[in-house]
């Protein structure tokens, strides 16, 4: 049945313009990213004439411009479109898991357990997350992306969990799983087998949202200092050390990156209230 209803979904999703053109834009910037080193014409890294090819406006030679080491925008660009979405997507799968796995427990086991672990949840949504992430980016100093990785996605599964143990608490008591448990199943087996693959529509929903969120907030914080280090390439600090060198005049240092992460925010928002639309059938027919 449930895989029925997805791939019901999945056709509902595609004929919706929304979906396709986010998708389209999303997989086009995915394949960009990791085809970066076969796309990129120059290193991203490379200064290729730090006197007289630096601060270059868009040109032939240079379609995006330089900056002011002479490194070429464009490369750089591709190189940090592998950066930011693989920091997105991977962040985003670290908190869907983690919140799911709490979400169901508390909901499942409800009582004390699930009142201690909501009141412990309540605690960590207490602390606003980007002064928790600065914070501790700030302390631990070169982190590294596997650590901004780890971070952001062990910060951003409250939400997730919330939502899963909604879900959870509103068919724990229904016919199907009272059945379950009549035929002998474990507690684990029921929440494995016969809960879980019921709310995984709505965690969707959620991942597709975050990960836009992430790649604003991944991008906030190489603003900032405190995630991406150059000279590793992200759309955060490539817009740092446009605004940061005080070069107001070298627009396109800013507007490249800073249409990148419009353009996939935009993208992962537009997707995921069409993934939304297409996994709730109370909407079908309402909207094109």
């Amino acid at each position: 049945m449930i895989g029925i209803a997805l791939r019901h979904a999945g056709r509902r999703l595609l004929r919706d313009r929304r979906a396709r053109v986010a998708l389209a834009l999303l997989v086009a910037l995915a394949l960009l990213g990791l085809l970066a080193p076969l796309l990129a014409p120059f290193d991203p890294a490379a200064q290729i004439d730090v006197v007289g090819a630096a601060r270059r406006p868009p040109s032939l030679a240079h379609p995006f411009g330089t900056d002011d080491y002479s490194r070429d925008v464009l490369s750089r660009l591709l190189h940090g479109a592998r950066t930011s979405l693989s920091i997105a997507v991977l962040a985003v799968a670290i908190a869907a898991t983690v919140g799911t796995a709490y979400g169901a427990i508390a909901g499942y086991a409800g009582g004390v357990v699930d009142t201690v672990m909501m009141r412990l949840l309540d605690g960590l949504l207490a602390i606003p997350r980007l002064i928790l992430l600065v914070g501790v980016l700030a302390v631990r100093g070169d982190a590294g992306v596997g650590s901004l990785i780890l971070l952001l996605g062990l910060t951003g599964w409250f939400g997730v969990s919330r939502l899963v143990r909604a879900e959870v608490l509103s068919m724990r008591e229904r016919e199907f799983v009272a059945a379950a448990r009549a035929l002998g199943a474990s507690g684990p087996r029921v929440l494995l087998v016969h809960l879980l693959p019921n709310v995984l529509a709505p965690v969707l929903v959620a991942a597709t949202l975050g990960a836009g969120n992430v790649v604003v907030l991944e991008a906030g914080l190489s603003y900032l200092g405190v995630g991406v280090r150059p000279p590793d390439p992200s759309w955060g600090n490539m817009i740092l050390e446009a605004i940061g060198g005080g070069h107001v005049q070298l627009w396109w240092l800013a507007l490249f990156p800073g249409l990148c992460i419009l353009a996939t925010t935009l993208a992962f928002t537009a997707l995921g209230d069409a993934l939304r639309d297409a996994l709730d059938p109370r909407t079908e027919g309402t909207r094109e």
